[in-house]
Parts: structure tokens; sequence; C-alpha cells
């Protein structure tokens, strides 16, 4: 059974571990064994024995870092092979970090419609030939609308549209919600979505997120 360290925690705004007490069952019905952590400093240990890191973190501030040779040990892991998947904070973390922020694949700058505001939006699949995207289709959500800075070497699942309420000159332009990208050895996903519960308990988000966890699981150990 492919093993996941599970970090859930940070602002408490986003819930983590109302979060962890819902996902972490699917997470065993999906086949995997989960161990869950509210100590970044874990990314800095021995990751050899995990096929998979998922962030459901977010920073208390903007001057949050990880350690760097915590940063550093982390970076390592996954060159080497080991996973990274989350959504929504996980782009919103570790700022100072840079290293991070670069295997990541981008940051979120804004939420144009306010932060913590139901903004409904939709969500529309740009690759349907993806494994993560297979069975995915378009999905309205009402919630915080993240408008990210991202690398240009991202493979892009799913992008948003702006509308031009709160900032009239972002009207029309399209922003990421789902990536894919290596770093390394090591795949990572990420999917903006996820600032309520309920955001993820959509059921295309939901399938997003798991397709996306599976297909960054280190590459001998996904569950089928």
């Amino acid at each position: 059974m492919p093993r996941i360290l599970y970090l859930a925690g940070g602002w408490p705004g986003h819930n983590p571990d109302g979060v962890a007490r819902w996902l972490t069952p699917k997470l065993h019905d999906l086949g995997y064994e989960t161990e869950l952590t509210a100590d970044p400093s874990r990314l800095g240990d021995d990751l050899s024995g995990f096929d998979l890191v998922l962030l459901g973190w977010t920073q208390s501030d903007t001057t949050e870092r990880l350690p760097p040779s915590t940063e550093e040990r982390f970076s390592r892991s996954v060159r080497d092979g080991l996973g990274v998947a989350g959504w929504h904070g996980m782009a919103a973390s570790f700022r100072a970090s840079l290293t991070y922020n670069m295997m990541v694949g981008g940051n979120c700058v804004s939420h144009p419609g306010g932060e913590g505001v139901r903004v409904p939006y939709k969500v529309r699949i740009v690759d349907h030939d993806h494994p993560v995207t297979s069975g995915v289709s378009d999905f309205e959500v009402a919630s915080e609308q993240y408008y990210m800075h991202t690398d240009p070497s991202n493979h892009v699942l799913a992008e948003t549209a702006f509308g031009g309420g709160h900032l009239p000159w972002i009207e029309g332009l399209t922003s990421p919600v789902a990536w894919t990208r290596t770093w390394g050895s090591g795949r990572v996903f990420y999917m903006s979505v996820g600032h309520y519960v309920e955001d993820l308990q959509i059921p295309d988000a939901d399938r997003l997120l798991a397709r996306g966890v599976r297909w960054a699981t280190r590459a001998a150990s996904a569950p089928s």
C-alpha cells in the first residue's frame, strides 16, 4: 500500500482539520496508508518511506518560510521521485522559500472577488486527454477565485476566467486552476479550488483531486 505524508495545518481559516477528517478515509479507500502531521519540519526528514507528500497547509503570514535545510531536503526528496500534491493553500504558503515556490509551480497573488468571499465561477477543463482529467467535466464553484502567477513549464489542465467587477482590467483574462509538472524525477499536482471543504466535495473537484493524487504518487507505487 503506497504511503502518504499528509501535512495539514497552518492558517485555521482553511479548516485543515475538517478537510483532513473528510479526506483521510477517502485516501484509505483509494488504497493509501496516510500519516497525518501538523509539523512542517517533517518535510526535511528522510521521506524515502513515503510515495507522496500531500500539502493541506496554508501559511499564517507572508514572511513564513521553510528553514533552508528543510527546504533543500524536501526538494531533494522530490527530485529523487517523491510525489507532491495539494490544493488551494499549497500555492499560498512558504512565500519566502523560493525553491519551494518554484517546485510548486505557482503562487496565488490575489483573490479579485475578496478573501473568503464565495464568488461564483466556472472551472473549465482544457486538456481532456490527460490521466488526471479523465472523466472530469467542467464544473461550477462559489468560492475564492485565485489569481495565479505560474511557471511556464506547467502543464495546465484547467482554468478559470475572471469578470471585471472588482478589477476591471482583468475582465476576460484566464488563470490556471489545475496543473501538473515535474521536479527532477518527482511529479507535482496542484489545484487552486478548496477554500472550503464543500469546494472539494463537488463531484468533479473531488475526482480531479483524487486523480491528481494518483498521478503524482511515486510512479512504481501508484495504486491502480
